[in-house]
């Protein structure tokens, strides 16, 4: 395997279920990338059953992690992927450890999707915050938040799409080349969600926007794979435009399968977590060759 395909994926894992690095390996396994996995907590299920058990992995852990690959020169990655983190030692050491990696190998491409929150709320510790506000984004190459993560990271309001375009270009000016705004309710109707996308480097600047219809189900994991098929497309159509027509259309499929499903399920009755778990096996096809249904508008 060619170190040109090669990711180093941190964030949670379930044992049943279909999030974190569950949710977002597969996808790129698929386009052919080895990846490897540090799972930030091992849960039986996600915590949107309600109930739970599992590991969570602390920063000394993953300290020794990181130094069995260093002792045998195994961090040797094209990439690296973030998402959910659930402490400040154990964020503040990954982003130690991507500081070096870069140091080494300033080819590194580092995606950050930085999990705090949804919906004015957190759900991780508060403490989290000015980590990724002052460590992670000088970082990241490519960052993938939701609409509260960029008002968390950048101090700044984004209720509008001019607001969300402001928050964006404070992070372009750490240094962060690609933003996209994973999902917002910044759209003209409350049928409609927005995903925008902004591109600043070596002089070039695009923008872009993409409209999705609102779906009143609950997904969990599909941040993980949108961000993962970002990374992917990226990498391969090296064209933002292509790569979040395809991401987009990838994360909808799946969601619309899954919704499907579940309600075939669930007999006319409220689908369950269980049913609701995404159909991600099943949407191999469309994750590896996605029809584009849904069409980004530059700005």
């Amino acid at each position: 395997m060619s170190a040109n395909k090669r990711v180093l994926s941190i964030q949670s894992t379930v044992v049943f279920g279909y999030v974190g690095n569950k949710s977002g390996a597969f996808p790129l396994q698929l386009h052919g990338y080895d990846v490897s996995t540090i799972n930030s907590v091992q849960f039986s299920n996600h915590t949107g059953y309600g109930k739970w058990k599992g590991q969570v992995l602390n920063a000394d852990e993953a300290a020794d992690l990181f130094e069995g690959l260093r002792m045998n020169k195994l961090l040797n990655f094209s990439h690296v992927l973030t998402g959910y983190i659930g402490s400040d030692s154990f964020l503040k050491k990954v982003g130690e450890e991507v500081r070096a990696m870069k140091a080494k190998n300033p080819n590194l491409v580092y995606v950050c999707d930085p999990v705090m929150g949804d919906n004015g709320k957190l759900y991780v510790s508060e403490t989290l915050v000015p980590v990724y506000q002052n460590d992670i984004v000088e970082l990241a190459d490519i960052i993938v938040p939701n609409q509260f993560e960029l008002g968390l990271l950048t101090k700044l309001p984004v209720t509008t799409e001019a607001e969300a375009f402001a928050a964006m270009e404070k992070l372009h000016d750490r240094g962060v080349a690609t933003v996209v705004l994973s999902s917002s309710n910044i759209g003209s109707t409350k049928e409609e969600m927005l995903c925008l996308a902004s591109y600043k480097k070596g002089g070039v600047s695009k923008r872009f926007r993409i409209k999705i219809p609102y779906m009143n189900a609950i997904f969990v994991g599909t941040g993980d794979l949108f961000a993962s098929s970002l990374l992917a497309w990226l990498d391969k159509d090296k064209d933002l435009k292509t790569a979040l027509e395809k991401t987009v259309s990838v994360v909808q499929k799946v969601i619309k399968r899954t919704y499907e499903h579940a309600k075939s399920l669930a007999g006319g009755k409220v689908p369950t977590m269980e049913q609701m778990e995404l159909q991600l096996v099943q949407s191999k096809h469309d994750i590896e060759n996605p029809q584009v249904t849904f069409s980004a508008e530059e700005l």
